[in-house]
């Protein structure tokens, strides 16, 4: 069990040492620190931090630094995120600003979260397990040119351009768009493909072959929606912490390439809408990123689905600040996306 001021002396090594990236040493500690003891006091707690595998001694110096376990303490007893500053939440409201649709808002957000915490920011799609059709539209382009617009509750809009054989003219675009909205709208994308086959079959014989053009390119537009993706920015931050990873950056760069990784290890963390949550070095090992940390938080994305959005970066990080702005733009962009 490590005492009440021992404790304190773990988030002074660690905080200090993600500022600095310089081994701690008592003598800094009670500079920095008002603990009110000696340092010979403060070396004893660090002895016992040391015995508990807290901290360690990089090479012969006095100095200490987290260990992975270290780092996980500390996460568990951060009573409360560093609040963000008001230039930085005028920032997420001015830069997340009214999405035109799901992509634009997602992308603005993992280059913000980027800019906020200096790491890899990632953004998970909605998983669209309980997205259901909201609208389609048929908006011609052309003589023979059709573009086919999906609209889920979720606010994703997915759209195709077709090429036809046969004229178009407004009123089948009509009676086509009305047959398609009444076999779709309301309905899981998981049961709209069933539901669309039978549509060319509701149409007038001269309408029938637009039909199951129009219908092929909505089922592929259904399965698009439903796979797993991410979004991310900001890889070249890693470089700045280069020297923070003893293995180098390749095989992080290499394992960060690999969505299904990533989407896994997300999925593995116990993160909803409000709470924020960190994976940390060595737990990350089975992944490939055992050099490094992902604190994720999860946004609303529509429907009630929650999706996952965090950063990654070197162990050695500003935990506090990181965990504030991800809670922060997780909690904003549920609101943007429960209004739009």
């Amino acid at each position: 069990m490590v005492s009440e001021r021992s404790l304190e002396v773990l988030k002074a090594i660690v905080r200090d040492y993600v500022a600095s990236r310089e081994p701690v040493g008592s003598k800094t500690i009670v500079e920095r620190h008002a603990f009110g003891v000696s340092a010979a006091t403060i070396r004893n707690d660090m002895a016992l931090l040391e015995d508990e595998q807290l901290i360690v001694a990089p090479h012969t110096s006095s100095g200490r630094v987290p260990t992975d376990k270290g780092y996980r303490l500390f996460v568990d007893h951060l009573a409360a995120a560093r609040p963000l500053t008001s230039a930085q939440r005028h920032a997420i409201e001015t830069f997340l600003g009214a999405p035109n649709d799901l992509d634009e808002v997602l992308g603005r957000t993992v280059r913000l979260l980027s800019q906020l915490t200096n790491q890899v920011a990632l953004v998970q799609y909605p998983s669209m397990v309980r997205a259901r059709v909201q609208h389609v539209e048929l908006v011609r382009l052309g003589d023979a040119r059709l573009m086919v617009v999906l609209i889920t509750d979720t606010a994703r809009v997915e759209q195709r351009v077709v090429e036809t054989d046969v004229a178009l003219d407004e009123p089948l675009l009509t009676e086509l768009r009305t047959v398609l909205n009444g076999a779709a709208v309301g309905l899981l994308l998981q049961d709209v493909p069933t539901a669309l086959r039978a549509v060319p079959q509701q149409l007038r014989p001269e309408a029938q072959t637009l039909g199951g053009v129009v219908v092929a390119t909505l089922i592929e537009q259904v399965a698009a929606n439903r796979q797993d993706r991410l979004l991310m920015a900001g890889a070249a931050n890693l470089a700045k912490s280069e020297q923070d990873f003893s293995g180098g950056l390749f095989p992080v760069l290499e394992a960060i390439e690999e969505q299904v990784t990533l989407l896994r290890l997300f999925g593995e963390m116990q993160v909803d809408d409000i709470a924020v949550a960190a994976s940390i070095g060595v737990e990350n090992a089975e992944y490939g990123l055992d050099a490094t940390s992902i604190v994720a938080g999860g946004y609303l994305a529509g429907g009630g689905e929650v999706a996952r959005l965090g950063v990654l970066g070197p162990t050695r990080m500003d935990y506090g600040t990181n965990m504030a702005a991800v809670r922060a733009v997780a909690r904003y962009l549920s609101k943007l996306l429960g209004e739009h």
